[in-house]
């Protein structure tokens, strides 16, 4: 290699070398006068909401509000059509009936006439009682055949089952027709009244669970079935969202805390607004789960857990809603 040759790549190299050390210069000043980003914390707008649902099964029949109404306490919501609670409470109404006369008869003594019809009435219970055990073994016998569906047997066994009870009731009016009664008897016939009572009120209960009324002020967020459709016992029929109880949630890093506590106060910056709000800490719990952590031990430090923080507006920002954005900067 000639001379001319080794000097042009020594100059070649010594660019190179002098462009390298240009290029780290420019970052370290970069670095120490810009500095490092500061870290964002991200969370979003939170609500109270509970769910509307219904203490009995019913088909739905009407639902009088839609998605985004605002509701008061006491609005009508929805209403159920629940026939077999129309079917209870006619049963309850005259178990009521027939252990008031229970009770008037037991007071009153019996007349000879009383215990005819009482006799009468037995008779009667007796005569129903055979038919509708007759039905039942019948229709028990086609379901076993595989061709009566099971709702018409259990239909059936319900009847069956209630004209079981009338002649038991008649049987027992029959008797204290013939023997009178006692004092117990009265007290007896009295706690009867009282128990049929509580199971017409109860039934009334049920009656009032057709028709759902809303709890507390609040925006329909959400509603599940369609009118027509079959709902359960406790299932949802639609959630109510407090828009007055609204909350920032965070997943903070224990060593972004800076310090944060019950009570303190901080800036978040709200994107849909491209505003900044006040919030107050209210509620700091840790995650408690390994996924949360930072493993920073191969660096020879510590591990670092996630705190679930929340955090209420100081001050009411209109047209905040749940779901929205808070950023906040470390």
């Amino acid at each position: 290699m000639s001379n001319q040759a080794k000097k042009q790549h020594h100059n070649i190299l010594w660019a190179i070398l002098g462009f390298a050390g240009v290029v780290i210069v420019v970052a370290l000043i970069g670095f120490f006068t810009l500095g490092r980003d500061p870290e964002l914390i991200q969370g979003q707008v939170e609500v109270s909401e509970y769910r509307v649902s219904s203490k009995v099964p019913g088909r739905i029949l009407e639902i009088r509000v839609k998605e985004g109404d605002f509701v008061h306490a006491g609005d009508t919501l929805a209403i159920l059509d629940a026939p077999e609670v129309r079917a209870k409470m006619q049963q309850a109404q005259g178990a009521e009936a027939g252990a008031s006369a229970m009770e008037q008869m037991a007071q009153n003594g019996a007349r000879r006439e009383q215990v005819q019809g009482a006799y009468q009435l037995l008779q009667q219970a007796k005569a129903g009682l055979e038919i509708a055990e007759k039905s039942y073994n019948r229709v028990q016998r086609l379901y076993d055949e595989g061709v009566m569906s099971a709702q018409k047997r259990d239909e059936a066994y319900a009847q069956y089952k209630a004209y079981e009870a009338q002649m038991k009731a008649a049987q027992s009016q029959y008797e204290m027709a013939v023997n009178g009664a006692r004092q117990e008897e009265k007290l007896a016939a009295k706690a009867q009244v009282e128990r049929a009572k509580g199971a017409v009120e109860e039934v009334n209960s049920y009656i009032n669970e057709t028709v759902q009324i809303a709890q507390m002020d609040g925006e329909v967020s959400s509603i599940y079935p369609k009118v027509g459709e079959l709902v359960g016992t406790g299932s949802p029929i639609m959630t109510i969202s407090m828009m007055d109880d609204m909350w920032g949630a965070f997943n903070v890093r224990e060593d972004q805390l800076n310090g944060m506590q019950i009570g303190s106060e901080f800036m978040a910056f709200v994107p849909a607004f491209n505003r900044e709000i006040k919030m107050q800490v209210y509620h700091m719990k840790d995650q408690g789960s390994y996924a949360v952590w930072k493993a920073t031990k191969a660096n020879g430090q510590f591990d670092l857990k996630t705190f679930e923080v929340k955090a209420r507006p100081v001050d009411t920002l209109e047209g905040l809603r749940p779901g929205m954005s808070l950023i906040v900067k470390e």
